[in-house]
C-alpha cells in the first residue's frame, strides 16, 4: 500500500508540486508572521530593559506602548522628581514614533543624564557637539552600505550628522537631542517619558508613593521597568493576537483546500483503482489510510519545504535589513507543523471517505 501511495504522486508530478507548495506557503505565512510580530515585541522589551532604568513615570493619559503617546509633560518635571528621596538619576526622553523607511521609535534625549542610567558604548565618535549631530547604532550604521561618524543621516525629514556609533540595545537605534526633537515636531520643552534610576530598587515602593504625593503629580502612571515589560505581552497589545490568528487562519484555509481539492480529483479519477482495490478485498479503513497516508505525505514534504524557505527568509531579511528583529523560535516551527498537518489531515477526510463509500461493483464499472 505504501508503494501505491507513492506511485499515486509520483504519477502525478505537477499536481503533487502543488499540493507540496501550498502547504510550504503555509508553514510560510505563520511562521513569518509569528516572527515579525513575536521579534518587533521582543525586540522591543530587549532594548527597554537595556535603557538601564529602574523605574518609570510618565501623565496618566501616556500609553505603555513606547512611542505612540505624544510628548504631554513639561521636560521641568525632571527638575521635581530628582530631589526626590532614593532617586538618583532622571533622565527626560520624548520619543516619537516615525514610519519613514521603516517603524521605529527615535529617541530624543538630555545625553547626560541619558549616560548617567547606563552608559553608551562608544564603537566610534562620540556624543551629540551640536544640536543637529546624531547617535545611531552598530546595527543601524550597518544598513544598506554603511554609515560612518560624520556622515549625514535622514531622521525626521531633517539632515543631521552622525556624532557616534554604539552598540545595541539602548532603547532605540537611532538618538538626537531632546532640545532639537522638540523643535522637529513642534513639543518644545516636552517629554514623553521621565526614566529614574534609583540607589536600590526595593525603593520603588516608597519612590511610587513620593511622587503620588508630588503636587501636580497625582495622575502620573508610576511603574518599575519590571512592571512595564511585564505588560509588553501579545494579550495586552491591541490587536497583536487578533492579527496573528487572522494570518494563521488565512494559512490553514488555503492549505486546507488545496489539499482538498488534490485529494478530492484524485479520488475521483482512481474510482476504478479503488474499486479493484475493494475488489481484492482492501477494507474501507485500509482505503481511508492509503488517502490520507498520500496526503500526509504531501504534508510532510511541504512543511520541510517551508521550514527550511522561512530559514532562508530570515538570513535575506537580516542582510537586507540588519535591524529587523525576525524570532524563529522551536516553539512556533512545533505550531505551524501541527496546523499544517492537521489542516492537511483534514482536507483529506472527506475525499478518503468517499472513497471508502463507493461501490466496489460500480467502481469496477466506471470509465
Amino acid at each position: 500500500m505504501n508503494k501505491l501511495v507513492i506511485g499515486n504522486l509520483v504519477h502525478r508530478p505537477l499536481r503533487s508540486l502543488i499540493s507540496v507548495f501550498a502547504v510550504a506557503i503555509e508553514v510560510i505565512m505563520i511562521l513569518s508572521i509569528a516572527a515579525i510580530m513575536f521579534g518587533m515585541l521582543n525586540g522591543q522589551k530587549v532594548r527597554t530593559s537595556g535603557i538601564g532604568a529602574d523605574m518609570i513615570t510618565h501623565p496618566g493619559a501616556a500609553s505603555n506602548l513606547i512611542g505612540v503617546s505624544g510628548a504631554a509633560a513639561s521636560i521641568k518635571v525632571a527638575d521635581v522628581l530628582r530631589p526626590l528621596p532614593h532617586v538618583t538619576v532622571v533622565s527626560p526622553v520624548n520619543i516619537k514614533l516615525s514610519s519613514g523607511a521603516t517603524l521605529e521609535n527615535i529617541y530624543g534625549i538630555d545625553f547626560k543624564s541619558f549616560q548617567d542610567l547606563r552608559p553608551f558604548i562608544f564603537i566610534s565618535g562620540g556624543p551629540f557637539q551640536a544640536p543637529d549631530d546624531a547617535i545611531i547604532d552598530d546595527y543601524e550604521a550597518a544598513r544598506g552600505t554603511g554609515k560612518k561618524v560624520g556622515d549625514p543621516i535622514q531622521i525626521l525629514n531633517h539632515t543631521f550628522r552622525i556624532a557616534g556609533i554604539v552598540e545595541h540595545g539602548r532603547g532605540g537605534r537611532k538618538f538626537i537631542p531632546i532640545d532639537t526633537m522638540g523643535q522637529l515636531i513642534g513639543t518644545e520643552g516636552k517629554a514623553s517619558y521621565f526614566y529614574l534610576k534609583l540607589d536600590d530598587i526595593k525603593n520603588s515602593d516608597a519612590v511610587r508613593a513620593e511622587i503620588k504625593a508630588t503636587p501636580g503629580m497625582e495622575q502620573y502612571d508610576v511603574q518599575t521597568m519590571e512592571e512595564l515589560l511585564s505588560s509588553l505581552t501579545p494579550d495586552k497589545m491591541p490587536g497583536f493576537n487578533v492579527g496573528l490568528r487572522t494570518v494563521i487562519g488565512i494559512a490553514i484555509i488555503i492549505g486546507f483546500l488545496v489539499i482538498f481539492q488534490s485529494m478530492y480529483t484524485a479520488v475521483m479519477e482512481r474510482t476504478r483503482e479503488i474499486g479493484i482495490l475493494k475488489s481484492l478485498g482492501a477494507s474501507k479503513a485500509a482505503i481511508v489510510g492509503a488517502v490520507l497516508r498520500e496526503s500526509g505525505l504531501l504534508a510532510v514534504c511541504g512543511i520541510v519545504l517551508g521550514i527550511a524557505a522561512t530559514f532562508g527568509i530570515r538570513a535575506g531579511l537580516h542582510a537586507k535589513f540588519p535591524t529587523m528583529d525576525f524570532e524563529l523560535t522551536g516553539n512556533w516551527i512545533a505550531i505551524a507543523t501541527l496546523l499544517a498537518l492537521a489542516g492537511a489531515l483534514f482536507g483529506a477526510l472527506y475525499p478518503a471517505l468517499k472513497a471508502a463509500a463507493k461501490d466496489p461493483i460500480e467502481a469496477l464499472a466506471y470509465e
